[in-house]
């Protein structure tokens, strides 16, 4: 595995902990790693290994430099915007940033040879589904413009797939969460969403209080049910996915997830667990775009990539997310 490869968005909050998994890998199997991220959500300082290069997924001339100047085959593509609710106020962002830009990345490998291609999905293709549990087959119906972009994106590959001999792996990601439990790197993202990082802000006192989006769902306690999957974990099924298509693997559509759902108030009571106080929680309204439940079936990346997690622990997850913002915390205030 000893070629290069570009991975965008990785300086990202994923990304980063993908790269830091192939810099770490033995030097027989190491991949020489470009990174190409705008910096707009990512971080410098989090990455690890390779070589960073700032600029736009979007920029074909620039994708293309970078393709043909390191002779690469392989692309792994995180970069997008990720929040629902501004996906629903703001949707032309969206699909700008995420599908146009996926859509000049791919003409860029398609032009210069890229042989595979693994992408950063979301369980938001999913939209409502019928049951609880979501397989790979599922009907694909997003709620909002994140998940539509996503599945738009989707969709080109897959045909790009069918046209040319470009193999690939779109992993549907279900909700990520934690941080490397070493306290490397973490979540850093500024004005944060997700429910982990937004509670552990808010037990630090780093938010006032943590609004809770919706009790009246139809779920055991009210509040939105969803599966949560370590950040390194699904690192490591990226890492799987990459050894996978080396070895010619066939294109695959894998969910990424545990398998099992937590609701909000579980989490909340684990990082009061974690914290050792209780949190100012106040109760809001439903927020547009999310459903009620939204679990994986995970059965197929298991068989297909051998991929086996290692975190899967709620007060694992919650409690590397505490410790990387108390992390943050101190460099702050240094």
């Amino acid at each position: 595995m000893s070629s290069t490869i570009l991975v965008t968005g990785g300086a990202g909050y994923i990304g980063s902990h993908l790269v830091q998994l192939l810099g770490q890998m033995d030097a027989s199997e190491r991949p020489k790693v470009i990174v190409l991220d705008d910096l707009s959500k990512g971080f410098e300082s989090a990455v690890t290994y390779g070589e960073l290069v700032v600029g736009k997924v979007g920029d074909y001339e620039l994708v293309s430099s970078l393709l043909q100047k390191h002779e690469i085959k392989t692309v792994i593509h995180f970069a997008a915007h990720t929040i629902v609710p501004e996906s629903v106020e703001n949707p032309l962002k969206y699909y700008g940033n995420n599908t146009c830009s996926t859509r000049n990345l791919l003409q860029a490998c398609q032009d210069n040879g890229v042989k595979n291609f693994i992408f950063s999905s979301t369980a938001a293709v999913y939209g409502i589904p019928d049951a609880p549990e979501c397989d790979e087959d599922t009907f694909k119906s997003p709620i909002n413009p994140y998940g539509m972009s996503k599945l738009m994106s989707e969709m080109m590959l897959q045909d790009l797939g069918k046209a040319t001999d470009l193999n690939f792996v779109i992993l549907r990601y279900f909700n990520v969460a934690g941080s490397d439990p070493q306290g490397r790197i973490g979540q850093s993202t500024l004005n944060a969403t997700l429910l982990t990082k937004v509670a552990v802000e808010a037990a630090l006192g780093k938010r006032e209080q943590l609004k809770v989006f919706g009790t009246d769902y139809d779920t055991h306690d009210g509040t939105g049910v969803r599966d949560y999957i370590h950040v390194v974990d699904l690192a490591q099924a990226h890492v799987d996915a990459l050894k996978y298509l080396l070895a010619g693997g066939e294109s695959q559509i894998l969910n990424a997830g545990y398998g099992k759902g937590f609701s909000v108030r579980e989490v909340i009571s684990m990082v009061e667990k974690v914290h050792g106080q209780p949190l100012n929680v106040v109760e809001e309204d439903r927020r547009a775009g999310d459903p009620p439940i939204l679990i994986a079936k995970c059965d197929k990346i298991k068989t297909v990539l051998n991929w086996v997690p290692k975190y899967n622990d709620l007060e694992i997850i919650v409690r590397s997310a505490y410790e990387w913002e108390k992390k943050l915390m101190a460099e702050q205030d240094s």
